[in-house]
């Protein structure tokens, strides 16, 4: 039985990932990762190199997900099912073509941590993702802005004459195009994945890869790579090289003897295979190979303490189990982007299957053996040849027309194809899948200026081929909008600035007040700032509150960003002391904004502002839920913490005395408890 590829639903309960933020994303979100690497850490010269190649200066063109929320209800998914006699694997191609579960027939077994909710959680780079399965990381140093957007997916002949499923889409963040093949030959225990990122343009472009796979967390479970050191990231912005598989008194490869989340990436030797896996006490569970251009490999764990397991119960359902993620990348660590030609591409092959070793080996004291018996047995079940093997064999096919469309993605590649005319076999982005919010950008194409009407929120190209058609088209509110952002992708803020004024000028509404405040917040000017925060907040109420006619859409959409707006203009006030008038700019807001928990940490924190730490507790101890919390945030227990000291100092002064006291008095409860670091 060659791979076959067939449609399903999958019903799960699910938390709907929502509107998108109708806000610019004209920042990064605050990173957890970013690193202070000391002179003399030793790193390899083409590590330190890619360290910092090309970071990004904002997540332009993609837009921030953060319309969900945590009430989950029963959802039908749309799923592909791809299935030989051996193994069964099911992915969802609206949801980032993730491959949700990776079913072995002769064991029963379930290879991947296969998530039973569908629950949204900010560790995007945009926000909304989900944890579980396998996922194809692309465009910059996180999770992939694709998460939980919709590829494009068509059914094409796979190598040994049965059905490859073909996933592919255009990366916002790097303005380049991948596919992910996915097949399973006649009798494997393998799935086989082809993945190519291809450079269309003439210049040379940063890439990130990284396939992420969720496995179950077992008290006995250990991963196992073929390195004797490791690279460790732990929350703490250090990054510093570390033996395999003990480092700090503790066996770091068994995921739950360590106390808090961490990366462990694995320093493989040149000319050594590339695998990593995750076995049980039984020495059964998943392996991950691949062809050398996919080179690093990662133990990636939540650790036993608090915080790691109140990230689990978040992410998944609580009384569940937990899971741990083993993944591969182009480069040593995550931390890295490598440079890919113009005209270029990256290719390789991953295959993912079923490992049994013996157990007493596995878990032996005896690393280089234990590390030995896992190449032996995986060796013996997929050749190191017949990987090469199977990659030679699929490159052909990789440019194959599909032969039926099974999903659709997003119309931005289309719209690429149009400006540029880019021969992309196997990926066509057919003019047919150009919808509403590519529209303007094909009249400025066809015409050389964009519709004049004054900018509402939604998506736009900035890349710089977009940049120079902005500039050339004729001034007007939405022109110089955009032509801003473009310019403010690119580094040039004095000039993006002056095209923000300048549609302020047209009388642009809301949106050029937002990125100038923006502006000044990252120049440092926290008055001016909170300043046009404020002006913003105000344009977009008075745009809401506008008679019906002739455009009531119009009046719906500004309400609509107000709270978005808000979210950003309480904070730079109270930054500027301005306590008044961000309680009455909170006050203003609908009461069904003012119930999301992200809104009553803001009210907590101006009743703390105002001197009533009894107030601001008591919405604590209500309960306070931030449905998009980001990853390494720790506003929750820096709140509480805030609120603790005063309710102690009261009047006085805060003494490392009152903080001692607050700490005992007043512990951080559980729910609240999200910290990734030793605290």
């Amino acid at each position: 039985m060659a791979t076959s590829v067939r449609r399903t639903t999958l019903t799960l309960p699910a938390a709907s990932v929502g509107p998108d933020n109708p806000l610019p994303a004209l920042r990064t979100a605050d990173d957890p990762h970013r690193i202070e690497i000391p002179a003399d850490a030793g790193l390899p010269a083409d590590m330190a190199r890619r360290l910092g190649h090309h970071p990004l200066r904002s997540i332009l063109p993609a837009r921030r997900r953060d319309g969900y929320g945590r009430a989950r209800r029963p959802t039908d998914i749309d799923a592909l099912v791809i299935e030989n006699d051996r193994l069964r694997a099911t992915v969802l191609p609206g949801l980032g073509g993730r491959v949700y579960s990776l079913h072995h027939k002769p064991t029963d077994r379930e290879l991947l941590y296969r998530n039973p909710v569908l629950q949204p959680a900010n560790f995007a780079l945009n926000g909304a993702w989900f944890s579980g399965g396998i996922e194809w990381n692309i465009g910059a140093m996180g999770h992939t802005t694709l998460a939980c957007a919709p590829l494009h997916a068509a059914r094409v002949p796979a190598p040994d004459g049965g059905e490859m499923l073909r996933l592919w889409e255009w990366e916002p963040l790097r303005d380049l195009p991948f596919q992910v093949g996915l097949w399973l030959p006649e009798g494997s225990d393998f799935l086989h994945v082809g993945v190519r990122i291809r450079n269309p343009h003439p210049h040379p472009a940063p890439v990130y890869w990284w396939s992420n796979t969720a496995v179950p967390e077992g008290a006995g479970t250990r991963v196992l790579a073929p390195a004797d050191e490791a690279w460790h990231f732990g929350y703490e912005r250090t990054l510093r090289r570390v033996p395999v598989p003990g480092s700090d008194g503790a066996d770091r490869t068994y995921p739950l003897r360590s106390a808090f989340p961490a990366d462990y990436f694995y320093e493989v030797p040149d000319g050594a295979r590339r695998w990593v896996t995750s076995l049980d006490e039984d020495g059964a569970g998943l392996v991950q190979t691949s062809t050398d251009t996919l080179r690093g490999r990662k133990l990636f764990l939540w650790g036993a303490e608090r915080a790691g397991r109140r990230w689990q119960q978040w992410l998944t359902e609580p009384g569940t189990g937990g899971y741990a993620e083993i993944q591969a990348g182009l480069a040593r660590t995550q931390l890295e982007h490598v440079a890919l030609d113009g005209g270029a591409e990256f290719a390789w092959l991953e295959a993912y299957g079923p490992l049994a070793a013996d157990p007493a080996a596995v878990h032996g004291d005896d690393w280089g053996a234990a590390r030995d018996e896992v190449a032996a047995r995986l060796e013996a079940a997929l050749p190191r040849a017949d990987v090469d093997a199977a990659y030679a064999a699929w490159r052909p096919y990789a440019d194959h027309d599909p032969k039926e469309s099974l999903a659709d993605g997003s119309g931005w590649g289309a719209l690429e194809g149009a400006r540029a005319g880019f021969d992309l076999p196997g990926t066509p982005f057919d003019a047919a899948a150009l919808g509403a919010e590519q529209q303007p950008w094909l009249t400025l194409l066809r015409t050389g200026d964009l519709p004049a009407e004054v900018p509402l929120p939604g998506p736009a190209p900035v890349a710089p081929a977009w940049r120079d058609l902005l500039e050339s088209a004729r001034p007007g509110p939405s022109a110089d909008y955009h032509l801003g952002l473009a310019r403010w992708h690119a580094g040039d803020r004095a000039q993006a600035v002056r095209s923000w004024e300048l549609a302020l000028g047209h009388d642009a509404g809301p949106l050029p007040l937002y990125c100038l405040a923006v502006a000044e917040s990252e120049a440092g000017d926290t008055a001016r700032a909170a300043d046009r925060f404020a002006e913003a907040f105000a344009c977009a109420a008075r745009r809401a509150e506008e008679p019906a006619a002739p455009d009531p859409a119009t009046a719906r959409v500004w309400r609509a960003a107000l709270p978005a707006l808000a979210r950003e203009a309480v904070p730079a006030l109270l930054a500027d002391g301005r306590v008044g008038e961000a309680a009455g700019l909170l006050a203003q807001l609908h009461g069904d904004s003012l119930a999301d928990g992200r809104f009553r940490l803001l009210s907590a924190r101006v009743l703390l502002a105002q001197g009533q730490p009894a107030a601001a507790r008591e919405i604590f101890d209500a309960g306070i839920e931030i449905a998009d919390l980001r990853e390494g945030d720790e506003v929750l227990s820096d709140t509480w913490y805030a609120v603790a000291e005063r309710l102690v100092a009261g009047a006085g002064p805060v003494t490392e005395d009152v903080r001692a006291r607050a700490r005992a008095e007043h512990p951080l409860p559980e729910r609240y408890e999200f910290r990734m670091r030793p605290v």
